[in-house]
């Protein structure tokens, strides 16, 4: 029984002789090229293929829909001088940090907490409430936002002035609070799981020490969860820039353009203004913003998947 519970003393390797290594390569070029041939087909040619409409005056209805021709660096110059696209960029950010990374994180942590201290039915009923806002159709979460920050509505109610359209006056604040109120069921189940994946011994041996709840949260749990918050804000930020459905519902990017992100700017580009090349430049943008605050989320979890390794 010892033996057979023995790891191997040595890796598995792949075969030594000539024709061995030639089926052992044919059978693991088989494998692998269905997958091989998915990536090729809806990946790589669909976005080279974007990265070239990008630099073309591709349009969607004109002379130039059908017999487009390459415009070399002009989207991208266009880009550059582009004074709604940089505060589309700032709006963006604003968006993303504010009611993705800081709301939904900290008030699913503060729920994720709630529900590891609080009795059973507590748990089960604001967990309830609140996957349930994760689980409506986007657009059904618009149209309630929607109903609920115009003239008229709820909210204008209960500050007291009726008569004021919050969509009006502050929509970059109202299409935040509902993102917030969307996704921070999936931050609480995140976290929800991170936190029992702290060891119960650690907490327990600093409380022996006499530390309090606050100062086992901060110097302990959290530290522990670190890997587990950088991966849910990563995956918040993903899912948060690229939103469009929330906010072209509730303010179509305005009034003006106080709530055009670059995902509603790039549709106002393309299809309103039927400039598809250029509507495809600002997605190309979108990529590469999205890319580099991943590189950093990547960039912070490089300690851990060492330490993991």
């Amino acid at each position: 029984m010892t033996a057979l519970l023995e790891a191997p003393e040595e890796p598995v390797e792949a075969p030594k002789a000539p024709e061995d290594r030639e089926r052992f390569r044919a059978t693991t070029v088989a494998w692998l090229s269905p997958a091989a041939i998915l990536l090729i087909g809806l990946f790589l040619i669909p976005t080279g293929y974007a990265v070239y409409l990008g630099f073309t005056n591709l349009q969607l209805l004109g002379p130039n829909a059908q017999h487009f021709s390459f415009t070399g660096a002009a989207n991208l110059n266009r880009l550059i001088h582009d004074p709604v696209f940089w505060s589309s960029v700032k709006i963006t950010l604003i968006f993303v940090i504010g009611s993705g990374i800081i709301a939904q994180t900290l008030i699913g942590l503060a729920l994720a907490l709630l529900g590891q201290r609080a009795h059973i039915s507590v748990r089960a009923t604001v967990g309830s409430i609140v996957i349930l806002a994760w689980v409506l159709p986007e657009i059904g979460v618009a149209f309630i936002w929607y109903a609920f920050g115009q003239s008229g509505g709820l909210l204008s109610e209960i500050i007291g002035n009726p008569s004021n359209d919050l969509l009006s006056t502050a929509p970059l604040l109202i299409v935040s609070i509902a993102n917030a109120w969307r996704g921070t069921a999936f931050s609480m189940l995140i976290l929800s799981a991170g936190l029992r994946n702290v060891p119960e011994e650690v907490d327990e041996a600093a409380q022996l020490e006499g530390a309090g709840y606050w100062r086992r949260l901060f110097r302990v749990t959290l530290p522990i969860m670190r890997p587990t918050i950088m991966t849910n804000m990563l995956l918040i930020t993903i899912g948060t820039i690229s939103d469009f459905t929330l906010i072209y519902a509730m303010t179509q990017g305005g009034p003006g353009n106080q709530t055009a992100i670059l995902p509603v700017y790039m549709y106002i580009e393309a299809f309103q203004f039927n400039a598809l090349g250029y509507g495809t430049t600002i997605a190309l943008a979108l990529i590469v913003i999205g890319a580099l605050l991943s590189i950093v989320y990547v960039r912070q979890l490089r300690p851990e998947l060492r330490k993991a390794s």
